[in-house]
Protein backbone atom coordinates (compact mmCIF):
# COMPACT_ATOMS: atom_id res chain seq x y z
CA UNK A 1 0.00 0.00 0.00
CA UNK A 2 2.74 2.38 0.83
CA UNK A 3 6.55 1.82 -0.47
CA UNK A 4 9.72 1.76 1.11
CA UNK A 5 10.37 4.55 -1.61
CA UNK A 6 7.54 6.94 -0.05
CA UNK A 7 8.66 6.23 3.52
CA UNK A 8 11.94 6.81 3.09
CA UNK A 9 11.23 9.79 1.60
CA UNK A 10 9.04 10.68 4.77
CA UNK A 11 12.19 9.70 7.27
CA UNK A 12 14.53 12.12 4.69
CA UNK A 13 12.26 14.99 5.21
CA UNK A 14 11.71 14.69 8.64
CA UNK A 15 15.99 14.53 9.48
CA UNK A 16 16.02 17.03 7.46
CA UNK A 17 13.95 19.18 9.51
CA UNK A 18 14.85 17.56 12.68
CA UNK A 19 18.90 17.62 12.58
CA UNK A 20 19.33 21.53 12.31
CA UNK A 21 17.84 21.98 15.65
CA UNK A 22 19.50 18.98 17.25
CA UNK A 23 22.93 19.93 16.15
CA UNK A 24 22.19 23.60 17.80
CA UNK A 25 21.41 21.84 21.32
CA UNK A 26 24.34 19.62 21.14
CA UNK A 27 26.86 22.79 20.46
CA UNK A 28 25.15 24.51 23.31
CA UNK A 29 25.58 21.17 25.27
CA UNK A 30 29.40 20.91 24.73
CA UNK A 31 29.96 24.89 24.64
CA UNK A 32 28.17 27.57 27.29
CA UNK A 33 25.12 25.54 28.64
CA UNK A 34 27.17 22.07 29.85
CA UNK A 35 24.26 19.32 31.14
CA UNK A 36 24.24 16.58 32.79
CA UNK A 37 25.30 12.39 30.65
CA UNK A 38 21.80 11.53 31.26
CA UNK A 39 19.93 14.48 30.00
CA UNK A 40 22.13 14.75 26.98
CA UNK A 41 21.80 10.93 26.43
CA UNK A 42 17.70 11.19 26.84
CA UNK A 43 18.09 14.30 23.99
CA UNK A 44 19.44 12.25 21.45
CA UNK A 45 17.49 8.91 22.15
CA UNK A 46 14.38 11.60 21.89
CA UNK A 47 15.90 13.34 18.72
CA UNK A 48 15.78 9.70 17.15
CA UNK A 49 12.28 8.68 17.87
CA UNK A 50 11.42 12.12 16.88
CA UNK A 51 12.85 11.62 13.24
CA UNK A 52 10.90 8.43 13.06
CA UNK A 53 7.91 9.28 14.23
CA UNK A 54 7.67 12.79 12.08
CA UNK A 55 8.12 10.83 9.14
CA UNK A 56 5.36 7.79 10.17
CA UNK A 57 3.36 10.57 11.18
CA UNK A 58 3.26 13.19 7.97
CA UNK A 59 3.14 9.64 5.79
CA UNK A 60 -0.13 8.73 7.65
CA UNK A 61 -1.52 11.79 7.62
CA UNK A 62 -1.59 12.19 3.59
CA UNK A 63 -3.39 8.71 3.63
CA UNK A 64 -5.94 8.98 6.47
CA UNK A 65 -6.52 12.49 7.64
CA UNK A 66 -6.48 14.73 4.74
CA UNK A 67 -8.82 11.76 2.74
CA UNK A 68 -11.42 11.78 5.96
CA UNK A 69 -10.87 15.81 6.69
CA UNK A 70 -12.28 15.99 2.49
CA UNK A 71 -14.61 13.64 2.80
CA UNK A 72 -16.81 14.38 4.94
CA UNK A 73 -16.21 18.56 4.01
CA UNK A 74 -17.73 17.46 0.47
CA UNK A 75 -20.30 15.25 1.80
CA UNK A 76 -22.11 17.38 4.22
CA UNK A 77 -21.85 20.20 1.45
CA UNK A 78 -23.55 18.15 -0.45
CA UNK A 79 -26.73 18.33 1.20
CA UNK A 80 -27.15 22.08 0.61
CA UNK A 81 -28.57 22.29 4.78
CA UNK A 82 -26.67 24.99 6.65
CA UNK A 83 -28.23 23.44 10.00
CA UNK A 84 -26.95 20.21 8.90
CA UNK A 85 -23.58 21.81 8.10
CA UNK A 86 -23.33 24.08 11.05
CA UNK A 87 -24.50 20.77 13.37
CA UNK A 88 -21.55 18.21 12.23
CA UNK A 89 -18.97 20.92 12.29
CA UNK A 90 -19.97 22.19 16.07
CA UNK A 91 -19.70 18.08 16.68
CA UNK A 92 -16.38 17.72 14.61
CA UNK A 93 -14.80 20.94 16.11
CA UNK A 94 -15.74 19.02 19.44
CA UNK A 95 -14.39 15.99 18.77
CA UNK A 96 -10.71 16.96 17.69
CA UNK A 97 -10.06 19.25 19.94
CA UNK A 98 -11.01 16.67 22.51
CA UNK A 99 -8.71 14.53 20.40
CA UNK A 100 -5.48 16.93 20.54
CA UNK A 101 -2.81 15.42 22.81
CA UNK A 102 -1.18 19.19 24.00
CA UNK A 103 -4.78 19.95 25.18
CA UNK A 104 -3.72 17.43 27.98
CA UNK A 105 -0.66 19.79 28.94
CA UNK A 106 -2.56 22.90 28.80
CA UNK A 107 -4.98 21.94 31.44
CA UNK A 108 -2.45 21.00 33.61
CA UNK A 109 -1.06 24.42 34.31
CA UNK A 110 -4.08 25.76 34.99
CA UNK A 111 -5.35 23.79 38.46
CA UNK A 112 -7.55 26.30 39.98
CA UNK A 113 -10.04 24.86 36.92
CA UNK A 114 -10.73 21.15 36.95
CA UNK A 115 -8.76 19.51 33.78
CA UNK A 116 -12.29 17.99 32.26
CA UNK A 117 -14.31 21.17 32.31
CA UNK A 118 -10.79 23.14 31.03
CA UNK A 119 -11.31 20.70 27.99
CA UNK A 120 -15.12 20.23 27.62
CA UNK A 121 -14.79 24.50 27.88
CA UNK A 122 -12.13 24.64 25.08
CA UNK A 123 -13.69 22.05 22.79
CA UNK A 124 -16.67 23.84 22.97
CA UNK A 125 -15.17 27.45 21.97
CA UNK A 126 -13.29 25.45 18.83
CA UNK A 127 -16.44 23.91 17.69
CA UNK A 128 -18.51 26.99 17.65
CA UNK A 129 -15.83 28.71 15.82
CA UNK A 130 -15.57 26.24 13.18
CA UNK A 131 -18.98 26.67 12.18
CA UNK A 132 -18.47 30.55 11.62
CA UNK A 133 -15.44 29.37 9.69
CA UNK A 134 -17.13 26.42 7.31
CA UNK A 135 -20.62 28.93 7.32
CA UNK A 136 -18.25 31.85 6.10
CA UNK A 137 -16.32 29.28 3.50
CA UNK A 138 -19.74 29.10 2.32
CA UNK A 139 -20.93 32.38 2.40
CA UNK A 140 -18.07 34.20 0.91
CA UNK A 141 -17.72 36.36 4.25
CA UNK A 142 -14.11 38.49 3.77
CA UNK A 143 -11.84 36.99 7.03
CA UNK A 144 -10.05 39.99 8.01
CA UNK A 145 -13.55 41.38 8.94
CA UNK A 146 -14.08 38.67 11.17
CA UNK A 147 -10.87 38.78 12.54
CA UNK A 148 -11.34 42.44 13.69
CA UNK A 149 -14.70 41.41 15.61
CA UNK A 150 -13.43 38.47 17.48
CA UNK A 151 -10.15 39.64 18.34
CA UNK A 152 -11.56 43.33 19.58
CA UNK A 153 -13.86 40.80 21.55
CA UNK A 154 -11.12 38.89 23.39
CA UNK A 155 -9.05 42.30 24.16
CA UNK A 156 -12.10 43.62 25.81
CA UNK A 157 -12.34 40.10 27.99
CA UNK A 158 -8.81 40.52 29.30
CA UNK A 159 -10.12 43.46 31.18
CA UNK A 160 -12.17 41.38 33.48
CA UNK A 161 -9.62 38.55 34.06
CA UNK A 162 -6.61 38.31 36.79
CA UNK A 163 -3.53 39.33 34.69
CA UNK A 164 -1.52 36.22 34.98
CA UNK A 165 -4.23 34.07 33.01
CA UNK A 166 -3.92 36.65 30.21
CA UNK A 167 -0.88 34.60 29.13
CA UNK A 168 -2.25 31.27 29.51
CA UNK A 169 -5.61 31.90 27.92
CA UNK A 170 -3.40 32.82 24.22
CA UNK A 171 -1.03 30.12 24.61
CA UNK A 172 -4.45 27.35 24.47
CA UNK A 173 -5.01 29.50 21.51
CA UNK A 174 -1.74 27.83 19.51
CA UNK A 175 -1.75 24.90 21.68
CA UNK A 176 -5.12 23.22 20.65
CA UNK A 177 -4.36 23.51 17.26
CA UNK A 178 -1.77 20.99 16.90
CA UNK A 179 -0.99 17.70 14.60
CA UNK A 180 -4.00 16.26 15.14
CA UNK A 181 -6.33 18.95 14.31
CA UNK A 182 -4.82 20.82 12.26
CA UNK A 183 -4.31 17.64 9.24
CA UNK A 184 -8.19 17.01 10.03
CA UNK A 185 -9.89 20.87 9.49
CA UNK A 186 -7.45 22.42 6.72
CA UNK A 187 -8.55 19.28 4.44
CA UNK A 188 -12.42 19.95 6.22
CA UNK A 189 -12.28 23.59 4.58
CA UNK A 190 -10.80 21.94 1.03
CA UNK A 191 -14.01 19.71 1.19
CA UNK A 192 -16.57 22.15 2.08
CA UNK A 193 -15.09 25.37 -0.33
CA UNK A 194 -15.62 22.61 -3.24
CA UNK A 195 -19.35 23.64 -3.12
CA UNK A 196 -18.33 26.71 -4.76
CA UNK A 197 -17.44 27.78 -8.08
CA UNK A 198 -15.68 31.03 -8.24
CA UNK A 199 -12.57 32.16 -8.47
CA UNK A 200 -12.07 33.02 -4.90
CA UNK A 201 -13.35 29.20 -3.26
CA UNK A 202 -9.89 27.64 -2.79
CA UNK A 203 -8.83 30.98 -1.57
CA UNK A 204 -11.42 30.83 1.37
CA UNK A 205 -10.67 27.20 1.90
CA UNK A 206 -7.79 28.60 4.08
CA UNK A 207 -8.68 30.88 7.42
CA UNK A 208 -10.65 27.52 9.48
CA UNK A 209 -7.20 27.20 11.60
CA UNK A 210 -7.29 30.97 12.49
CA UNK A 211 -11.02 31.63 13.79
CA UNK A 212 -10.56 27.96 15.29
CA UNK A 213 -7.71 29.51 17.24
CA UNK A 214 -9.64 32.19 18.91
CA UNK A 215 -12.04 29.52 20.38
CA UNK A 216 -9.49 28.64 22.59
CA UNK A 217 -8.46 31.70 24.13
CA UNK A 218 -12.18 33.22 24.71
CA UNK A 219 -13.27 30.12 26.10
CA UNK A 220 -10.16 30.02 29.18
CA UNK A 221 -10.71 34.06 29.37
CA UNK A 222 -14.76 33.73 29.95
CA UNK A 223 -13.87 30.58 32.88
CA UNK A 224 -10.80 32.80 34.41
CA UNK A 225 -13.72 35.30 34.50
CA UNK A 226 -16.46 33.10 35.91
CA UNK A 227 -13.76 31.82 38.20
CA UNK A 228 -11.91 34.91 39.45
CA UNK A 229 -8.60 32.87 40.15
CA UNK A 230 -5.46 34.04 39.97
CA UNK A 231 -4.06 31.52 37.01
CA UNK A 232 -2.40 28.23 36.86
CA UNK A 233 0.86 27.05 38.71
CA UNK A 234 4.13 26.19 37.78
CA UNK A 235 4.51 22.25 37.99
CA UNK A 236 8.45 22.09 37.17
CA UNK A 237 9.95 20.04 34.71
CA UNK A 238 11.02 16.59 36.37
CA UNK A 239 15.41 16.27 35.57
CA UNK A 240 16.31 12.59 34.91
CA UNK A 241 18.61 11.12 36.61
CA UNK A 242 20.03 8.03 35.28
CA UNK A 243 22.78 5.90 36.05
CA UNK A 244 23.10 3.12 33.43
CA UNK A 245 21.86 2.28 29.90
CA UNK A 246 18.78 -0.39 32.13
CA UNK A 247 17.83 3.04 33.47
CA UNK A 248 17.53 5.09 30.12
CA UNK A 249 15.60 2.19 28.85
CA UNK A 250 12.78 2.17 31.30
CA UNK A 251 12.56 6.32 31.63
CA UNK A 252 11.39 5.82 27.76
CA UNK A 253 9.93 2.35 27.82
CA UNK A 254 7.50 3.53 30.73
CA UNK A 255 6.35 6.47 29.27
CA UNK A 256 5.27 4.78 25.98
CA UNK A 257 1.66 2.85 27.38
CA UNK A 258 0.67 6.38 28.61
CA UNK A 259 1.10 7.85 25.14
CA UNK A 260 -0.08 4.41 23.61
CA UNK A 261 -3.09 5.06 25.47
CA UNK A 262 -3.53 9.26 24.89
CA UNK A 263 -3.39 8.78 21.20
CA UNK A 264 -5.70 6.10 21.16
CA UNK A 265 -8.09 7.77 22.82
CA UNK A 266 -7.51 10.30 20.38
CA UNK A 267 -7.74 8.85 17.12
CA UNK A 268 -11.02 6.74 18.06
CA UNK A 269 -13.45 9.15 18.55
CA UNK A 270 -12.34 10.56 14.78
CA UNK A 271 -12.04 7.02 12.74
CA UNK A 272 -15.41 6.12 14.85
CA UNK A 273 -17.41 9.52 13.57
CA UNK A 274 -16.05 8.68 9.92
CA UNK A 275 -17.25 5.01 10.09
CA UNK A 276 -20.60 6.30 10.57
CA UNK A 277 -20.42 8.91 8.17
CA UNK A 278 -19.71 6.42 5.81
CA UNK A 279 -22.78 3.82 6.66
CA UNK A 280 -25.34 6.85 6.68
CA UNK A 281 -23.84 8.05 3.30
CA UNK A 282 -25.05 7.40 -0.15
CA UNK A 283 -23.37 4.67 -1.92
CA UNK A 284 -22.20 6.78 -4.53
CA UNK A 285 -20.32 9.50 -1.58
CA UNK A 286 -18.90 6.43 0.46
CA UNK A 287 -15.08 5.17 -0.56
CA UNK A 288 -14.38 2.75 -2.16
CA UNK A 289 -12.80 -0.40 -0.12
CA UNK A 290 -9.59 -0.04 -1.36
CA UNK A 291 -9.60 3.40 -0.33
CA UNK A 292 -10.74 2.93 3.04
CA UNK A 293 -8.10 0.24 3.39
CA UNK A 294 -5.74 2.61 2.59
CA UNK A 295 -7.04 5.12 5.72
CA UNK A 296 -7.25 2.29 8.16
CA UNK A 297 -3.35 1.85 7.01
CA UNK A 298 -2.81 5.09 7.52
CA UNK A 299 -4.22 5.58 10.91
CA UNK A 300 -2.04 3.21 12.01
CA UNK A 301 0.83 5.08 10.71
CA UNK A 302 -0.19 8.26 11.75
CA UNK A 303 -0.83 6.61 15.59
CA UNK A 304 2.43 4.87 15.45
CA UNK A 305 4.54 8.36 14.10
CA UNK A 306 2.37 10.19 16.71
CA UNK A 307 3.14 8.16 19.84
CA UNK A 308 6.83 7.88 19.06
CA UNK A 309 7.31 12.01 18.24
CA UNK A 310 5.39 12.34 21.77
CA UNK A 311 7.48 10.34 23.51
CA UNK A 312 10.43 11.65 21.98
CA UNK A 313 9.40 15.12 22.79
CA UNK A 314 8.20 14.90 25.91
CA UNK A 315 10.81 12.54 27.71
CA UNK A 316 13.98 13.81 25.77
CA UNK A 317 13.44 17.28 24.14
CA UNK A 318 11.39 18.45 27.48
CA UNK A 319 14.28 17.97 30.17
CA UNK A 320 16.95 19.46 27.60
CA UNK A 321 14.72 22.28 27.21
CA UNK A 322 14.40 22.87 30.86
CA UNK A 323 18.24 22.17 31.85
CA UNK A 324 19.44 24.59 29.07
CA UNK A 325 16.96 27.53 29.90
CA UNK A 326 18.16 26.97 33.24
CA UNK A 327 21.67 26.82 32.89
CA UNK A 328 22.04 30.21 30.54
CA UNK A 329 19.84 32.00 32.64
CA UNK A 330 22.16 31.96 35.36
CA UNK A 331 25.19 33.07 32.99
CA UNK A 332 26.29 36.64 34.19
CA UNK A 333 26.25 36.97 30.15
CA UNK A 334 22.36 35.73 30.22
CA UNK A 335 21.41 38.27 27.44
CA UNK A 336 22.74 35.15 25.24
CA UNK A 337 19.64 33.92 25.63
CA UNK A 338 18.12 36.23 22.92
CA UNK A 339 20.33 35.18 19.83
CA UNK A 340 20.31 31.29 21.18
CA UNK A 341 16.34 31.21 21.62
CA UNK A 342 16.33 32.79 18.01
CA UNK A 343 18.29 30.42 16.62
CA UNK A 344 16.22 27.55 18.19
CA UNK A 345 12.91 29.46 17.12
CA UNK A 346 14.28 29.67 13.70
CA UNK A 347 14.76 26.13 13.12
CA UNK A 348 12.16 24.15 15.69
CA UNK A 349 9.40 25.49 13.27
CA UNK A 350 10.97 23.12 10.71
CA UNK A 351 10.41 20.33 12.86
CA UNK A 352 6.60 20.63 13.76
CA UNK A 353 4.78 17.96 11.64
CA UNK A 354 1.48 20.11 11.03
CA UNK A 355 4.00 23.03 9.70
CA UNK A 356 4.43 20.27 6.65
CA UNK A 357 0.69 19.60 6.44
CA UNK A 358 -0.02 23.02 5.98
CA UNK A 359 2.79 24.45 3.71
CA UNK A 360 2.54 20.94 1.37
CA UNK A 361 -1.83 21.49 0.79
CA UNK A 362 -0.43 25.71 0.61
CA UNK A 363 1.62 24.25 -2.21
CA UNK A 364 -0.94 22.34 -3.93
CA UNK A 365 -3.76 24.77 -3.84
CA UNK A 366 -1.84 27.61 -5.40
CA UNK A 367 0.25 25.47 -8.24
CA UNK A 368 3.43 26.46 -6.91
CA UNK A 369 2.73 30.59 -6.61
CA UNK A 370 3.57 30.34 -3.13
CA UNK A 371 6.46 27.54 -2.62
CA UNK A 372 6.76 25.25 0.95
CA UNK A 373 10.22 26.31 0.75
CA UNK A 374 8.78 30.41 0.96
CA UNK A 375 6.33 28.98 3.62
CA UNK A 376 9.21 27.66 5.31
CA UNK A 377 11.20 30.57 5.39
CA UNK A 378 8.82 32.97 6.44
CA UNK A 379 7.72 31.29 9.75
CA UNK A 380 11.01 30.18 10.25
CA UNK A 381 11.92 34.37 10.37
CA UNK A 382 8.67 34.59 11.98
CA UNK A 383 8.89 32.56 14.16
CA UNK A 384 13.16 33.59 14.99
CA UNK A 385 11.56 36.84 16.17
CA UNK A 386 8.68 36.15 18.26
CA UNK A 387 10.85 33.65 20.23
CA UNK A 388 13.89 36.46 20.51
CA UNK A 389 10.78 38.84 21.50
CA UNK A 390 9.86 36.37 24.61
CA UNK A 391 13.16 35.81 25.99
CA UNK A 392 13.77 39.85 25.67
CA UNK A 393 10.64 39.88 27.79
CA UNK A 394 11.49 36.53 30.43
CA UNK A 395 14.79 38.78 30.80
CA UNK A 396 12.54 42.50 31.43
CA UNK A 397 9.43 41.18 32.05
CA UNK A 398 7.69 43.08 29.68
CA UNK A 399 3.62 42.47 30.21
CA UNK A 400 2.30 40.48 27.38
CA UNK A 401 -0.32 42.45 26.06
CA UNK A 402 2.08 45.36 25.28
CA UNK A 403 3.41 43.16 22.77
CA UNK A 404 0.03 41.23 21.92
CA UNK A 405 -2.00 44.43 20.95
CA UNK A 406 0.29 45.77 18.89
CA UNK A 407 1.57 42.80 17.21
CA UNK A 408 -2.01 41.83 16.05
CA UNK A 409 -3.01 45.29 15.06
CA UNK A 410 -0.12 45.29 12.62
CA UNK A 411 -1.46 41.62 11.30
CA UNK A 412 -4.86 42.64 11.00
CA UNK A 413 -3.62 46.11 9.25
CA UNK A 414 -1.64 44.06 7.16
CA UNK A 415 -4.76 42.06 5.76
CA UNK A 416 -5.79 44.87 3.78
CA UNK A 417 -3.12 45.25 1.72
CA UNK A 418 -2.33 41.86 0.80
CA UNK A 419 -3.99 39.07 -1.20
CA UNK A 420 -6.99 37.70 0.54
CA UNK A 421 -5.41 34.37 0.06
CA UNK A 422 -2.66 35.70 2.37
CA UNK A 423 -4.28 36.54 5.29
CA UNK A 424 -5.79 33.26 5.42
CA UNK A 425 -3.12 31.44 5.04
CA UNK A 426 -0.64 33.55 7.41
CA UNK A 427 -3.28 33.14 10.42
CA UNK A 428 -3.96 29.84 9.87
CA UNK A 429 0.21 29.04 10.00
CA UNK A 430 0.32 31.15 13.53
CA UNK A 431 -1.69 28.05 14.74
CA UNK A 432 0.70 25.57 12.96
CA UNK A 433 3.64 27.29 14.03
CA UNK A 434 3.16 26.62 17.91
CA UNK A 435 2.93 22.71 17.81
CA UNK A 436 4.04 20.29 20.87
CA UNK A 437 7.87 21.39 20.00
CA UNK A 438 7.19 24.33 20.83
CA UNK A 439 5.33 23.54 24.32
CA UNK A 440 7.90 20.97 25.12
CA UNK A 441 10.76 22.38 24.29
CA UNK A 442 10.70 26.42 23.77
CA UNK A 443 8.04 27.13 26.68
CA UNK A 444 10.23 24.43 29.25
CA UNK A 445 13.13 26.74 27.54
CA UNK A 446 11.26 30.01 28.64
CA UNK A 447 10.57 28.23 32.35
CA UNK A 448 14.27 27.68 33.00
CA UNK A 449 15.39 30.89 32.33
CA UNK A 450 12.51 32.35 34.22
CA UNK A 451 13.41 30.26 36.96
CA UNK A 452 17.19 31.50 37.18
CA UNK A 453 16.20 35.22 36.57
CA UNK A 454 13.97 34.51 39.38
CA UNK A 455 10.60 35.77 36.95
CA UNK A 456 7.78 34.72 37.69
CA UNK A 457 6.81 31.62 35.63
CA UNK A 458 3.17 32.17 35.03
CA UNK A 459 3.25 36.25 33.60
CA UNK A 460 6.27 36.00 32.33
CA UNK A 461 7.41 32.58 30.79
CA UNK A 462 3.74 31.65 29.68
CA UNK A 463 3.00 33.55 26.36
CA UNK A 464 5.61 32.74 24.28
CA UNK A 465 3.67 30.07 22.41
CA UNK A 466 0.88 33.11 21.54
CA UNK A 467 3.99 35.07 20.21
CA UNK A 468 5.02 32.03 17.90
CA UNK A 469 1.67 31.98 17.15
CA UNK A 470 1.62 36.17 16.53
CA UNK A 471 4.53 37.18 14.72
CA UNK A 472 4.04 34.62 11.34
CA UNK A 473 0.98 36.82 11.04
CA UNK A 474 3.23 39.81 10.03
CA UNK A 475 5.63 37.66 8.55
CA UNK A 476 3.63 36.17 5.60
CA UNK A 477 1.37 38.86 5.29
CA UNK A 478 4.88 41.11 4.20
CA UNK A 479 5.22 38.00 1.74
CA UNK A 480 1.91 38.53 0.50
CA UNK A 481 2.47 42.56 0.01
CA UNK A 482 6.04 41.39 -1.49
CA UNK A 483 4.11 39.28 -3.95
CA UNK A 484 1.42 41.77 -4.62
CA UNK A 485 3.38 44.56 -5.70
CA UNK A 486 5.70 42.27 -7.76
CA UNK A 487 2.40 40.96 -9.49
CA UNK A 488 1.37 44.28 -10.07
CA UNK A 489 4.86 45.41 -11.58
CA UNK A 490 4.74 42.09 -14.17
CA UNK A 491 1.33 43.32 -14.81
CA UNK A 492 2.38 46.75 -15.51
CA UNK A 493 5.52 45.77 -18.06
CA UNK A 494 3.18 43.75 -19.82
CA UNK A 495 0.86 46.37 -20.59
CA UNK A 496 4.30 48.59 -21.73
CA UNK A 497 5.39 45.76 -23.84
CA UNK A 498 2.12 45.73 -25.93
CA UNK A 499 1.48 49.32 -26.02
CA UNK A 500 5.12 50.44 -26.59
CA UNK A 501 8.52 47.72 -27.30
CA UNK A 502 10.83 50.32 -27.16
CA UNK A 503 9.69 51.97 -23.92
CA UNK A 504 9.20 48.64 -22.46
CA UNK A 505 13.60 47.85 -23.18
CA UNK A 506 13.79 50.98 -21.58
CA UNK A 507 11.78 50.80 -18.39
CA UNK A 508 13.24 46.98 -18.30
Amino acid sequence: MFGNKKLREKLKESLKSVLPITLVVLVLCFSVAPVSNSVLSAFIIGAFLLIIGMGLFTLGSEAAMQPIGESIGSGITKSRKIWLIAFIGFIIGVIVTVSEPDLQVLAGQVPSIPNFTLIIAVAIGVGLFLVVALLRVIIGIRLSYLLIGFYALVFILTLFVPQSFIAVAFDSGGVTTGPMTVPFIMALGIGVSSIRSDKHAHDDSFGLIALCSIGPIAAVLILAAINGSAGGTYTPVTIPDIDDSRELWRLFGSEIPRYLKEVAVSLAPIAVFYALFWLFSKKEDRASRKQLTKIAIGLIYTFVGLVLFLVGVNVGFMPAGNYLGTVMGGLSFNFVVIPVGMLIGYFIVAAEPAVYVLNKQVSELTSGAISERAMNISLSVGVCLSVGIAMLRVLVRIPILYILIPGYAIAIGLSFFCPKLFTAIAFDSGGVASGPLTTTFLLPFAMGVCSAVGGEIITDAFGIVAMVAMTPLITIQFLGVLYKYKQIKAERIAAVIAGNEDYAIIEL
